[in-house]
C-alpha cells in the first residue's frame, strides 16, 4: 500500500504516533520472532500473511497484559464504583492499530515490520472486524468503551460473544446477499477465555410459592462462559475489560431419564442451548419478537447481574456479613447503565436476586433496583420498541412475568392516586398492553424502574419528553436528561486520519487527542495560508488513496478531482437513501439535457446493509445499483457524475471512506434520526454536511454556525403540520416537473430495462405511503445541493469553511458525554491521573 517512509520522514514525524526509540523496535522484532516460532510454530519459509497478523497481534497483545493486571488490580484496592454498560452490542471493528494508538506503539512497530521486510498496513488488512452490532447503537456502546477507560473510569462492558456477527454483504445482479461473518474462524488473539468464571443462567420452569419464600423450579439450565477483551484506555496505563458471554450445555444436558437410550441425540441436542450465543440478529431500528431474541437478552442480563454481585460481595470493602443482605451499599459501588430496552430484563433479575435469593425487603429491593440502573433510548421510531407478548414470557420467564406484574401494579397505583379517575392515562402508561395479544412494554418497565432516563441529542430527548414519554415526564420530570452521544477521536481522527491528526498537532499541540475542544484553537488558521494548503492536501491525499483502494478491491475507477458525496449508514426508509438517489437522478437528467454546460463533477457513493427481511430496504439498494448502471455507462456522462454503491460497509470501511469524503449526508425527515454519530465522524475528518434539522446535526449547525453546513427542508414543526394537513405526495409530483420526470424514469423501467415493472414497490410506496415524506423535501434538498455545487467550485472558501467544521466539532467527542454520563447519572469522577506502567512500582 503505502510506501515506506524514509529515514529522514520518519525522524520528522511527530510524537502523535509515538516516538520509536531504538530499544522498542529491537524488543518488538525480538518479540515477533518468539510468537511467530512459539505461538504460531512456524519459521519464515512456511509462515503466511495471515501468520505475521497473528505474531504482531501477539507482541501487541503482550503490552497490554501488565496494564490490565494492574489496572484490575489498582481497582480491587481503591474499591470504587464501577459502571457496567450492558448492551447487546458492540460494534468493535479492528483491535491491532487502536492498541497500538493508545499504547503508543505505532511507529515502533512500524518500523520493527519494516525491517522485518513486511508492510504494517498490509498486516492490518487481515484482521477481521469485529462485526457484534448493527450500526448507531453498537459503534456507540465501543466509542463509550474508549472513552471510559481513557477517563480512568472503572467500567466494564457486558454483552454476547456471537460466533457470527453482522452478515457480510455481498452485491450479486445489483441485490444485497447475506453471508455468514465467521469471524472467529482463525481465532481471536484479543480474547481470553475465562471458564473459571462459568456461571449457569435458568429458563423455563414453573413458580413455587414457599412458606421460606418464592422459588423458581425444575428450570434449563445453560451456563455462560465469559470472554474479556483488554480495552485500553489512551496513554494512561488503564485496561478495562469487555466481558461477553457465550453459551454452553452442560455436560448432563438431556441426558436426564427421557433421553436413556439416545446418547448419541442427547449430545447432538447440546446445540440448542448453545444456539443462544450463535448469531446476532441484523435488524436495526426494529423489532423482532422471536423467541430466540428474548433468551438471548435474558442470557447477558442474568450472567452479568451474577457477576455484578459476586464483584460486589468480594471486593475490599464490601458485603462479607453471613447473613448476605447488606445491600444498602449497592447502589454507591455500582452503576448498571442499559444501552436501550434490549437489557431491560435487569430490573426484574435485579428484583428476583435480591428478593428472592438474597431475602431483601421488598420496598427496599425496589429502591435498590432505581438507585442503581439507568436507561439509555435510542429511538422513537414505534416499529423499534420491544413490546413481548406476555405468553412467551410465561413460558420462558415466569418468575420475571409475575415480578413485572407486582412492579406494574405498584407503578399505576402511584398513578391512580395521583390522577384518581384519570383510566385513559393509566392505559397508556401500564408495562402492560391489553389487546388481542398482551404484551410487555419494555420501554416503560426501563422508565419506572430507573433513576436515570436520557435521550442521544437535544432534540431527541425533547421529542421523548414531550411525546414518546410524555406521561411518565409529568409524573417524574427530574428523571429525564440529555447526553448528546459523541465519538472517540482516537479511532476516528488519530487511527483513520493520521495526515489531518499532524497538521493539526503541528498548530495546537496534541493536547486536542483527550480534550477535542481544544480543536477551538484552529479558529486561530482559518485565514492561515499554509494551513488552508495543508487541510486541502491531505484531504486530497486521503481522496487518492481511497480511489486507489475502490480500483483495486471492486475494479471501479474514480475521478479523485471529483467531489466525493457520501452517504453511508443503514438502509432505512427513514435515512431517506431515496432522496439521495432522486438527486443523482435529476443531476443525471440535467447533464443529459445539456452535456456541453460545465458541471461540477461528483462521485456518489452510498453504501449500508439492509436487514435481511426488509423488503423495501433491499429494493432501495436495487435502486441504487441499477442507477449508477446507466449512469455510469452513459458516454455523455463521462467523468461528470459516478453512482457507486460501496459494499459490505463496516466499521473497517467507515475508517478508509469517511477521511476521503467531501460531503456527508445526513438527511433524515426530521424527528426520526435520535442522535446520528457518523454526521460527528465527517465533520472532524473535514467533510461538509447537507442535512436536515435532525438529531445531533441540530447541535452541529449550533456548534459551527447554520451558515457553515448545508441545512435544509422541513424543521419537526413543519413535519407536524404537514401530518396534521395531510401529506399528498401527489401535489408534489404534479407541481415538480424534475421530481415527476425522475419518478416516472423509476416507474417506466428506464433503471430497470431488463425488468419495467423492477421498482413498482418504490414508486408506490412514495406516491402513496410514504411516512418519511422524501417528495416534500426534494425540492429544498434540490436547491441546496446546488449551494453545494456552488461553493465547491471555490476551493479556498469551501476549505476555510472546512477548517471552521473541525475547528467546532470538539463537543462530539463521547469522552465529553461520558464525563457528563459519570457526573450526572452514575455519580463518578473521571481521573486525569494515569495509573504507574507496569515496569514501575505501584504507588
Amino acid at each position: 500500500m503505502a510506501a515506506p517512509l524514509s529515514d529522514g520522514d520518519r525522524r520528522k514525524q511527530i510524537s502523535v504516533r509515538g516516538i520509536a526509540g531504538l530499544g522498542d523496535v529491537a524488543e518488538v522484532r525480538k518479540s515477533f520472532n518468539r510468537h511467530l516460532h512459539f505461538t504460531l510454530v512456524k519459521d519464515r519459509n512456511v509462515a503466511t500473511p495471515r501468520d505475521y497478523y497473528f505474531a504482531l497481534a501477539h507482541t501487541v497483545r503482550d503490552h497490554l497484559v501488565g496494564r490490565w493486571i494492574r489496572t484490575q488490580q489498582h481497582y480491587y484496592e481503591r474499591d470504587p464504583k464501577r459502571i457496567y454498560y450492558l448492551s447487546l452490542e458492540f460494534y468493535m471493528g479492528r483491535t491491532l492499530q487502536n492498541t497500538m494508538v493508545n499504547l503508543g506503539l505505532q511507529n515502533a512497530c512500524d518500523e520493527a515490520i519494516y525491517q522485518l521486510g513486511l508492510d504494517l498496513e498490509e498486516l492490518e488488512e487481515i484482521e477481521e472486524d469485529a462485526g457484534l452490532g448493527n450500526g448507531g447503537l453498537g459503534r456507540l456502546a465501543a466509542c463509550f468503551l474508549d472513552s471510559m477507560a481513557t477517563l480512568g473510569l472503572a467500567a466494564y462492558g457486558y454483552g454476547i460473544r456471537y460466533e457470527f456477527g453482522i452478515f457480510n454483504q455481498k452485491i450479486v445482479d445489483g441485490w444485497q446477499v447475506e453471508e455468514a461473518d465467521d469471524w472467529l474462524r482463525y481465532g481471536n488473539p484479543w480474547e481470553k477465555a475465562r471458564p473459571e468464571y462459568m456461571l449457569p443462567v435458568h429458563f423455563y420452569g414453573r413458580v413455587d410459592h414457599t412458606p421460606e419464600g418464592v422459588k423458581w423450579i425444575d428450570t434449563q439450565v445453560v451456563l455462560a462462559m465469559p470472554y474479556d477483551t483488554p480495552v485500553p484506555g489512551y496513554k494512561n496505563n488503564t485496561v478495562n475489560t469487555m466481558r461477553l458471554w457465550s453459551a454452553k450445555a452442560p455436560n448432563d444436558f438431556n441426558l436426564q431419564e427421557f433421553n436413556m437410550g439416545d446418547y448419541i441425540e442427547a449430545v447432538l441436542d447440546r446445540n440448542l442451548a448453545e444456539n443462544i450465543s450463535r448469531v446476532l440478529y441484523p435488524n436495526d431500528n426494529f423489532f423482532e419478537g422471536k423467541e430466540l431474541r428474548l433468551k438471548q437478552e435474558y442470557f447477558v442480563v442474568a450472567a452479568t447481574l451474577q457477576d455484578i454481585i459476586r464483584r460486589f460481595k468480594s471486593s475490599k470493602f464490601g458485603c462479607r456479613d453471613p447473613v448476605r443482605t447488606c445491600f444498602e451499599t449497592f447502589p454507591d459501588k455500582v452503576a448498571i447503565q442499559l444501552n436501550d430496552t434490549h437489557p431491560a430484563l435487569s430490573i426484574p433479575e435485579l428484583m428476583r436476586i435480591l428478593v428472592d435469593v438474597e431475602k431483601v425487603d421488598w420496598d427496599k429491593a425496589w429502591e435498590i433496583t432505581k438507585r442503581t440502573c439507568a436507561y439509555t433510548n435510542h429511538t422513537v421510531l414505534p416499529e423499534a420498541l420491544e413490546r413481548w407478548p406476555v405468553s412467551m414470557f410465561e413460558k420462558l420467564l415466569p418468575r420475571h412475568l409475575e415480578i413485572i406484574y407486582a412492579l406494574n401494579q405498584m407503578h399505576l397505583d402511584r398513578v391512580a392516586a395521583l390522577y384518581p379517575g384519570d383510566i385513559d392515562r393509566l392505559r397508556r402508561m401500564s408495562v402492560i398492553e391489553e389487546g388481542d395479544c398482551k404484551r410487555i412494554n419494555m420501554a416503560h418497565l426501563c422508565v419506572i424502574g430507573s433513576h436515570a432516563v436520557n435521550g442521544v441529542a437535544r432534540i431527541h430527548s425533547d421529542i421523548v419528553k414531550n411525546s414518546v414519554f410524555k406521561d411518565f415526564y409529568e409524573l417524574e420530570p427530574e428523571k429525564f436528561q440529555n447526553k448528546t452521544n459523541g465519538i472517540t477521536p482516537r479511532r476516528w481522527l488519530l487511527l483513520c486520519n493520521p495526515g489531518l491528526a499532524d497538521i493539526i498537532a503541528e498548530k495546537i499541540g496534541e493536547g486536542f487527542i483527550t480534550d477535542l475542544s481544544q480543536l477551538k484553537k484552529l479558529l486561530d488558521f482559518i485565514d492561515n495560508e499554509t494551513f488552508i494548503r495543508d487541510v486541502a492536501k491531505v484531504k486530497q491525499e486521503n481522496k487518492l488513496k481511497f480511489a486507489a483502494y475502490l480500483e483495486e478491491q471492486y475494479k471501479v475507477k474514480i475521478n479523485p478531482l471529483s467531489m466525493f458525496d457520501v452517504q453511508v449508514k443503514r438502509i432505512h426508509e427513514y435515512k431517506r437513501q431515496l432522496l439521495n438517489c432522486l438527486h443523482a437522478i435529476t443531476l443525471y437528467n440535467r447533464i443529459r439535457c445539456n452535456p456541453s454546460k460545465s458541471f461540477v463533477p461528483r462521485t456518489i457513493m452510498i453504501g449500508g446493509k439492509a436487514a435481511p427481511g426488509y423488503h423495501m430496504a433491499k429494493m432501495i439498494i436495487k435502486l441504487i445499483t441499477s442507477i449508477g448502471e446507466v449512469i455510469n455507462n452513459d458516454p455523455y456522462v463521462g467523468d461528470k457524475l459516478k453512482v457507486i454503491f460501496l459494499e459490505n460497509y463496516r466499521v473497517s470501511l467507515a475508517e478508509k471512506v469517511i477521511p476521503a469524503a467531501d460531503l456527508s449526508q445526513q438527511i433524515s425527515t426530521a424527528g426520526t434520526e435520535a442522535s446520528g454519530t457518523g454526521n460527528m465522524k465527517f465533520m472532524v475528518n473535514g467533510a461538509l454536511t447537507i442535512g436536515t434539522m435532525d438529531g445531533a446535526n441540530v447541535e452541529m449547525a449550533e456548534e459551527a454556525g447554520e451558515e457553515n453546513l448545508f441545512i435544509f427542508g422541513m424543521r419537526v414543526e413543519d413535519v407536524e403540520a404537514l401530518d396534521h394537513k395531510g401529506y399528498n405526495a401527489r401535489e408534489y409530483y404534479e407541481g415538480l416537473p424534475e421530481l415527476r420526470q425522475a419518478v416516472d424514469q423509476i416507474s417506466s423501467g428506464f433503471f430497470s430495462p431488463r425488468d419495467p415493472g423492477c421498482f413498482r414497490d418504490i414508486v408506490n410506496m412514495l406516491m402513496y405511503h410514504d411516512r418519511f415524506k422524501v417528495f416534500a423535501d426534494y425540492e429544498a434538498y434540490i436547491k441546496c445541493q446546488g449551494q453545494v455545487d456552488q461553493l465547491f467550485m471555490d476551493p479556498r472558501e469551501w476549505t476555510r469553511k472546512v477548517i471552521r467544521n473541525i475547528a467546532c466539532s470538539g463537543k462530539f467527542s463521547s469522552d465529553r458525554t461520558i464525563t457528563e454520563y459519570a457526573r450526572e447519572i452514575w455519580g463518578v469522577e473521571p481521573s486525569a491521573t494515569a495509573i504507574p506502567p507496569p515496569n514501575l512500582p505501584r504507588n
